[in-house]
């Protein structure tokens, strides 16, 4: 790779640079290599209106229980975004890919592993895909369609799509070493943190990635009591499968593979 084509894009040491060009698919891109160049591969594809990236990992977990990967890649990505926000800018995650700015939808991630792949065993990788839209190329004013959002209309002043990628390396290296020190738990707090708030639930990570909730009466239970209830089956805990909802992303338009517009 040329000095100008890693111009501008400052990554961690465990991080190998594959930049494509505009009509590239860093997602794609990413699976096709993932097996040859490995763990820590990041895709990234120099768009001007989108900040889109991927990043091999390679999980030592079943994959039934890998799958957990998209909330450590979702909580490394929100925390970039905040780390670099205006103030008071709320940014929430949208069960279980999509990121919001002051409720519009700016993008979200995505998680792919080989397609032959056993539940019980490690994948030999996993990809986690993003997608962020930085600038909106839609005509007229961009309070029309209050649902979707670009980081320049929120006030992210000069946080391209270089500086973001940058910002969530870091916070994925973050991400990953409390799953590997502290255990699932501590992403899944951080993770759980970026929901929109709702009174009277509460909210747990399963260890297939499900998400539980549980709507509180009197006594507040622990995160091992939500799932012993889970498992005995329980009405007042709901499971919210994850695995049937990865194969579509929520926030993804499939005519244009970025973020959706309505």
């Amino acid at each position: 790779m040329s000095p100008d084509e890693r111009r501008g894009l400052d990554l961690p040491p465990p991080f190998t640079l594959v930049r494509l060009r505009e009509v590239g698919d860093a997602f794609s891109h990413a699976i096709a290599i993932a097996a040859e160049q490995g763990a820590g591969t990041l895709v990234y594809v120099g768009r001007f209106d989108l900040a889109e990236f991927a990043v091999v990992l390679e999980p030592e977990e079943p994959l039934r229980s890998a799958r957990r990967a998209l909330y450590v890649g979702m909580t490394a990505l929100t925390d970039a975004l905040i780390a670099n926000a205006p103030p008071e800018r709320p940014i929430e995650i949208r069960w279980p890919d999509a990121i919001t700015v002051d409720r519009g939808l700016v993008g979200g991630g995505r998680i792919a592993w080989p397609q032959d792949a056993a539940e019980n065993e490690p994948p030999a990788w996993l990809v986690f895909g993003a997608s962020i839209r930085t600038v909106s190329m839609a005509d007229g004013d961009p309070g029309v369609n209050p649902l979707t959002a670009a980081l320049e209309d929120e006030g992210f002043v000069d946080f391209g799509s270089d500086r973001l990628v940058e910002s969530f390396a870091r916070h994925l290296m973050v991400a990953i070493d409390a799953w590997q020190q502290d255990g699932f738990a501590a992403v899944a707090k951080d993770y759980l943190q970026r929901l929109p708030r709702e009174q009277g639930l509460r909210r747990d990570i399963d260890e297939n990635g499900d998400l539980l909730v549980r709507r509180m009466g009197a006594a507040v239970a622990s995160s091992s009591a939500v799932r012993d209830a889970t498992k005995k089956g329980l009405a007042d805990v709901e499971r919210r499968k994850l695995a049937p909802l990865l194969a579509v992303p929520s926030w993804l338009d499939p005519a244009t593979g970025g973020p959706k517009t309505t």
